[in-house]
This record gives C-alpha cells, structure tokens and sequence, in this order.
C-alpha cells in the first residue's frame, strides 16, 4: 500500500523504500512497545541506522553523507515512522535541524571539523531554539551571547530540545545585539561538553517517549567566533529556513502514522468478525477506510512535492507548512478512526494502534503548530494579492 506507484517515482526511490521498510520491520518492530513503555532511547537502532548512512541521508559525499536528495529522505522519515514515530523524530531533529543547517550555512571548517561527524552518527545533533517564554514566537528568544574578543559568552534556557542528552553537538541561538527584534539573533555550534552547558533529564511526555526531549541551561558557555554558523544577526533567517526544511521531515513522520493507521485498521477490520461476519463487510467501517486511504494519499502528494520543490532550490516555505499542517492533522484523525475501528483492543497499551494515537498528536505541535502554519499560510497568500 501507497502512493509511491501512484507517483511512478524512479526505481530507486522503490529500491530505498524496500529496504528502509525492512529494516524497521526487522531492527526496530521488536522493540517498539517496550522502548515507549520504558521511554528508552534507541542508540542502537541509531547507531546502525549511521552505519547505514541514514542519518547523513542529504548531506552532500564529501562531508560523510549519503548525498540523497529531499525526497529520498522524506521517504526515509516516512517510513521509519510507520513502525515508530519516535525514531522519526531523532532522525529528523538530528538531520532536517542540525546537519542541514550546517552544511547549508557552515564554513569550510566547520564543516570540516563537525559535519562528517553529524552525517556518520557518530554524533548525534541538537536544535537549541526554544525557550520556556519563546515558542511560537521565536524572535523574542533571551538567551544571550556577549561575545569578548574572538569569543562568546552563551547565556540562557532552552526548553523542548529533541535529542539533547545525547547529542554532542547543538546548534544554539542566542542574541548578539539589544535591539529587541530578530536581526539581533545569531547562530552557533556549540560543543556538547562545553562548560556550563548543563542538560536537564528527558521530560515526561504523552507518546514519542523514545525520542527524548530536555531543557538546556547555557551559563556563561563560551563558544569561538570561529563557531558562529553564518554571520551575526543571522540567525532568525537560518532558524526559520531549517524549520521549513523540517516540516517536511514532520510531514513525513506524519504520512507515515497516518499509513500505519490504514493498514492495521485494514488488517484489523478484515480478521474481526461481528454478527457472524467481519467487520470490514460494513459500511461505517468502509467509509472510515475510505476516508483515512484518501486523507494519508494527498498528504504524501503535499509532501513529496515539498521535497521535490527543496531538491530544485526553489522557495518551500508555503509548501512546507501546506505538507506539514495536513499530514499533522490528518495523522492525528487517522490515529483516532483506527482506534476507533479496533475498538476496546485499539484502547489497549498492548496494541501499536494505542500508541500511534498517543504519537500522532505531537506532530500538530513541534517545529510550528498547526495555528501558526495557518499564519504562514495565509500571510504568504495575502502577499501575493497585495
């Protein structure tokens, strides 16, 4: 099941898919459930997926990456989502957020010194941009960068920060001026045993419980100039050019929920039998597959065609948020039809289908809530009347 032949994409994209869905099958299904109820990170797994050249998928060869395309690494978070959402968001976190940032924005020797390390696994990347009184709003971050010669000095808190007790390399930002609004905001790649830099233990949370999220004390940091990504005020540009990139990274944790959803619904619904026949033989539960094959389609369609605009270097901003705020919502009404389909098994922690539900909702959150992909939206359309 899936749009794939639908798109006719080239056999290569069938080729990575094959084996990406194999080897979640094989590696990560049988740890699923007891990962989640342990809220117990997957370093293996995430080891593995490194040697495989997974988690530097569009990072270009001479860096240590794979040098995919955007849309061979949707499909790598897609289907790596389809059997737990958690590792999604490590990789995507680690990739979308870290490693493409840098190889976006990085000097040659930063690039150097860190980016094969990202693109191999060997260290695991962070984005340090939210704050506990900075979310949606990013440009009114206060962490703090006084910088003192050919150094800074990083000051602050970070909140909701994916990967953050065991990455080894963050990207921070922090404000270099006191004008109060964006351009004061700058980048920097700041080392994980960098003194002062102090990461509280993983949050307890509703799902995505594998995938660890930390609040991250900056007290006095201090970071070479020569570690600054891109120029000083930067920042907020190169925050918010991540974050488009990323929600094609969530929108594709999404369709990958919302396909699980289908086909254990499917499943489910063909093998449950009520009134002397199986379920799926009624109308109410026809209709709802009907709805969640059609829904998790065009939301692949929104997706891919974010990744394929990213491949051509074109603007994705109002693609990205498009994909990212149907996949999301989509998801989520996935999860919870095919809760309801399996009824009280589907409300048991002992099925996946309960912790989808739990994972899916997330995706309406992180990396712009579903409220602000609307603003995104629609001021971009506005624009363009004006």
């Amino acid at each position: 099941m899936g749009l794939s032949n639908c798109l006719d994409l080239p056999e290569d994209y069938q080729v990575l898919r094959s084996i990406v869905r194999k080897f979640a099958e094989d590696r990560i299904r049988p740890q699923v459930l007891q990962n989640d109820r342990e809220a117990r990170f997957p370093a293996g797994i995430i080891e593995e997926l490194g040697q495989l050249g997974f988690m530097g998928a569009p990072i270009d060869p001479q860096y240590g990456g794979s040098g995919s395309d955007f849309l061979s690494y949707a499909i790598l978070i897609e289907e790596l989502s389809r059997v737990d959402p958690s590792i999604g968001t490590i990789v995507s976190a680690h990739t979308s957020l870290t490693a493409v940032p840098l190889q976006r924005w990085g000097t040659e020797e930063q690039k150097g010194k860190y980016l094969s390390l990202l693109a191999s696994g060997k260290t695991l990347g962070a984005f340090a941009l939210t704050e506990p009184e900075s979310g949606t709003d990013a440009a009114s971050i206060q962490t703090r960068a006084s910088r003192d010669g050919d150094h800074y000095f990083l000051t602050g808190t970070k909140v909701w920060i994916t990967n953050a007790n065991h990455a080894g390399l963050f990207i921070v930002f922090a404000r270099t001026d006191n004008r109060g609004n964006h351009k004061d905001i700058s980048a920097f790649i700041v080392d994980r045993e960098s003194p002062g830099l102090v990461v509280d233990p993983s949050e307890s949370k509703l799902g995505i419980k594998a995938a660890h999220s930390c609040t991250v004390h900056l007290d006095g940091v201090k970071v070479s100039a020569r570690d600054r990504l891109g120029e000083e005020g930067q920042g907020f540009k190169i925050a918010m050019q991540s974050l488009d990139g990323g929600r094609i990274g969530i929108a594709a944790q999404a369709v990958g929920i919302g396909q699980a959803c289908l086909e254990m619904s499917i499943q489910y619904a063909v093998q449950r039998r009520q009134f002397g026949r199986p379920i799926a033989e009624f109308q109410a539960i026809q209709w709802k597959i009907a709805d969640m094959a059609t829904q998790v389609e065009a939301a692949r369609l929104l997706t891919y065609r974010a990744a394929m605009l990213e491949d051509k270097g074109e603007n994705i901003t109002l693609a990205a948020s498009m994909a990212k705020l149907f996949a999301s919502e989509m998801c989520v009404s996935a999860a919870r039809e095919a809760i309801q389909i399996h009824g009280s098994l589907g409300y048991s922690a002992e099925y996946p289908v309960e912790k989808f539900y739990r994972d899916s909702k997330v995706t309406e959150i992180y990396e712009g809530t579903s409220e602000a992909q609307r603003m995104v939206i629609a001021s971009r359309l506005l624009k363009e009347l004006q």
